[in-house]
């Protein structure tokens, strides 16, 4: 029997049957799909092929075959038996065409009217990628399944803060008039990413015109701003990585006597100049001359001990910092702790443009040794294992080790290193 759907709508999070969830429901979800990721990954897979059934790309390798007839484990043999490997080079025509105005189904049968942005920590430039619907709705189901996971270590109060320093970036149009830029500006401006407050009951401290500003020193300040008007509010403090927080609170080193002149007199710095950013930051502040003094007391011994400790001393009531630490965001850690003297830092989860892919499932850990789990009904997961020395293997150019034929999730082994491969609701396999 297919296990239900974890799915999440405008009003809840909710399981296919339709009935609100707790916590517990969630985590016992993940775990029934995580004992079955065999059988999951299968129907996931036959969920993506059937959805995207006829679209050109496809066309090419299962164009002959009735996919709507077949059933998963049918699909799951032919899929994998005939749809090479790709790289993202291969489906740049494609792409390409989409992003021109094309609005037949080329690699998706969903509505595309957005591409993102990719880091460009791959191949060293960014890339389009597809971003759907879907796309919003798994990162919701990424931050409800964390969150979940979180509450069990560190339970924060309803109706809490979050001081989150997240940011949108500019936006442009591509020649078919689709909309490009990173997909967290996306997210930010979905439907998911209110239903995801609505949901926890934690509001994050900035409006959404603090986070589309556009300017990112503007909305750096402000963030603080509100991040310490509400600061008995804050139950922990976020980005999407960790340089952010870095950055901002090396910001707040240098600005924190305009802060605390804004909240004694409820004003708003002039270095502020976005007309709706203003207005929206001056609707939620007011004056406090008690907390500015408070503020600026700490802030008088933060600075003898060059901000050693910072988040205790400024949110007494900050359960955790939580951002994504892994790969190239180790580096910042150390300032990190530095600032945080003790507070729990807490390794955001695993993804790529493309899709999510695992949530940390064990908050406790420190970032160095966090572990995640992969979210098996996310994407279709395939995974190369890598060895160091092997003959009979293809050699990886460019590497030290050497390639064996992809595997599927249910077969992977602890210890083995492996590259993922992804096949995306999105159209990239």
């Amino acid at each position: 029997m297919e296990p239900p759907v974890l799915s999440c709508n405008t009003d809840a999070t909710t399981f296919s049957n339709g009935n609100c969830i707790s916590d517990f429901d969630i985590i016992t979800w993940f775990e029934d799909v995580s004992k079955n990721a065999g059988s999951v990954q299968t129907q996931t897979l036959c969920n993506i092929l059937k959805q995207n059934c006829g679209v050109e790309y496809l066309k090419k390798w299962l164009g002959s075959y009735n996919i709507s007839d077949m059933d998963a484990c049918e699909l799951e043999s032919l899929f994998t038996s005939l749809v090479p490997l790709a790289s993202h080079a291969d489906f740049e025509p494609y792409i390409q065409k989409i992003a021109d105005g094309d609005t037949t189904p080329i690699l998706t049968q969903q509505p595309m009217t957005t591409l993102s942005l990719s880091s460009g920590t791959t191949e060293g430039r960014q890339k389009f990628v597809p971003f759907t619907r879907h796309s919003a709705q798994t990162t919701l189901q990424t931050f409800t399944l964390a969150a979940a996971f979180r509450s069990r270590v560190y339970p924060t109060r309803e109706g809490g803060r979050i001081l989150e320093f997240i940011y949108s970036s500019n936006q442009f149009k591509t020649k078919g008039g689709l909309t490009v830029g990173t997909a967290t500006t996306h997210y930010y401006a979905s439907e998911e990413f209110k239903t995801k407050q609505e949901k926890t009951k934690a509001f994050i401290c900035s409006p959404y015109e603090v986070i589309s500003g556009g300017d990112y020193k503007q909305s750096t300040y402000c963030h603080l701003l509100l991040g310490l008007f509400l600061s008995d509010y804050v139950e922990f403090i976020s980005s999407a990585f960790v340089y952010g927080i870095v950055q901002a609170f090396c910001t707040f080193e240098e600005v924190w006597k305009d802060l605390c002149n804004d909240i004694r007199d409820g004003t708003l710095s002039s270095r502020i100049k976005l007309p709706k950013m203003r207005e929206a930051v001056l609707c939620i502040i007011s004056s406090n001359p008690s907390l500015a003094s408070k503020l600026e007391a700490s802030c008088l011994e933060l600075e003898v001990v060059d901000w050693f400790g910072l988040v205790p001393k400024l949110w007494p009531n900050a359960k955790y910092v939580c951002s994504i630490m892994t790969g190239s965001m180790q580096p910042y850690l150390k300032k990190l702790r530095h600032y945080a003297n003790g507070v729990p830092l807490v390794s955001g989860d695993y993804g790529s443009t493309e899709s999510w892919i695992g949530i940390n499932v064990d908050p406790s850990l420190p970032p160095e040794k966090v572990t995640f789990a992969v979210v098996p009904t996310f994407s279709y997961f395939e995974f190369i294992p890598l060895y160091r020395h092997k003959q009979d293997c293809c050699l990886v150019p460019g590497h030290d080790f050497m390639e064996d034929d992809p595997i599927p999730l249910s077969r992977v082994k602890v210890g083995q290193e492996y590259e993922i491969v992804l096949t995306t609701f999105t159209g990239i396999v």
